[in-house]
């Protein structure tokens, strides 16, 4: 229970939180767009050309499994149509007729970027690729993605199929919050229940541990791109480039994009309960009681943004008060985001003076002021 009396607010700015800085400016890469944002704070840490729409190849891969989760279930059989063998190019070599579950189907659209899965995905849930591409544009309306346009269901290269460096930052973002999409969008392999092993695209997946879940693309208008997320120290980034000129640099910009992005933020004890945050007088003559944190609070901070402090308590407390009584509180800030809130207790116990002590103390104050009166 907050002990309540006049209320003082203190505030103060919080330097050096991060520790060591990390450089300042995102590493040069070779993809003509790229962004990465921050799941902490939703800040865009670095990009270039963000909103320029760009082919973005099988990354639409994660629109289409998504669409068809919204619609199906799981265990769903798909029977898979001719026309779906027809895809060509990145594909699990399905046949006409043969009889998957929509797990399979989109395990091999997610893992193996199987072109014919995606299309045989689209038929059976719309009835037509035609009609599952608007599905796929009244999901990309619905998540504001205003640079993509979605013309078929597995990301080969079309007039007018496009998307942009932060609409598949958000794509990614809103296809994890599915629960199959974050489970299997970071695994490396899968066994479809024909027995059937699917082997990932994304060459990052165990090679760099932040890494927890993608999705690559590669055509010829596409260049070589991906989206991917990556958590560490209590950080989650995600990232995105597009249009990097081979494999190879497309797999290094990713890298050393979402490391740098990591680095912008360190695990800071934003609350510490070795100070006295405040003090607050008691009254009668006694001495003020010193206000302290429970417990510490570790939230992670920007290297390269100051947070502010702020103290609440009031001047004055009424007694007794008992050690560990609520008296404030202390806010972290960054910005107007509300980091970290604690609560303030009493350090110590003060008892309420008894009737002759409280006597005294008037006694005292009545001859300090006759003193100072007649001084």
């Amino acid at each position: 229970m907050l002990r309540r009396g006049l209320p003082l607010l203190l505030a103060l700015l919080l330097v050096g939180v991060g520790g060591t800085a990390a450089a300042a400016t995102a590493p040069e890469l070779s993809a003509r767009a790229y962004l990465i944002e921050s799941a902490v704070d939703g800040t865009t840490l670095a990009a270039r050309a963000p909103d320029e729409p760009r082919a973005i190849a099988s990354i639409t891969k994660l629109m289409t499994v998504l669409v068809a989760r919204a619609r199906t279930r799981l265990d769903d059989v798909v029977v898979v149509p001719e026309s779906a063998t027809r895809i060509g190019e990145s594909t699990v070599a399905l046949a006409a007729g043969e009889r998957l579950t929509v797990r399979d189907l989109a395990l091999a659209a997610l893992i193996a970027s199987a072109n014919d899965a995606a299309a045989a995905l689209a038929i059976h849930v719309a009835g037509s690729e035609h009609g599952f591409v608007e599905l796929m544009n009244a999901e990309a309306r619905r998540l504001g993605l205003g640079e993509t346009q979605f013309e078929n269901p597995h990301g080969l290269d079309e007039p007018g199929h496009v998307s942009s460096a932060r609409d598949v930052v958000t794509l990614l973002r809103a296809a994890l919050r599915d629960p199959f999409v974050r489970t299997w969008a970071g695994r490396r392999t899968a066994t479809l229940s024909d027995g059937r092993r699917l082997r990932t695209t994304n060459d990052l997946l165990g090679r760099l541990p932040s890494l927890f879940a993608g999705k690559t693309g590669h055509t010829d208008d596409a260049g070589w791109s991906e989206v991917a997320a990556a958590r560490g120290a209590g950080v989650t980034v995600f990232a995105s480039v597009l249009g990097a000129p081979s494999r190879e640099q497309r797999d290094d910009d990713l890298e050393r994009l979402l490391a740098w992005g990591l680095a912008r933020y360190r695990p800071s004890r934003v609350v510490d309960t070795g100070r006295v945050y405040a003090t607050a007088a008691t009254g009668w003559g006694l001495a003020d009681v010193g206000l302290v944190a429970r417990a510490p609070v570790v939230r992670p901070a920007s290297v390269s943004r100051p947070l502010v402090e702020r103290v609440v308590v009031p001047e004055v407390v009424a007694l007794p008060v008992a050690a560990g009584d609520v008296l404030g509180e202390v806010r972290i800030l960054d910005g107007r985001r509300l980091v970290a809130r604690a609560p303030l207790v009493a350090d110590r116990s003060v008892s309420e003076p008894g009737l002759l002590g409280k006597m005294g103390f008037v006694a005292r104050r009545t001859v300090h002021h006759l003193v100072g009166f007649v001084s």
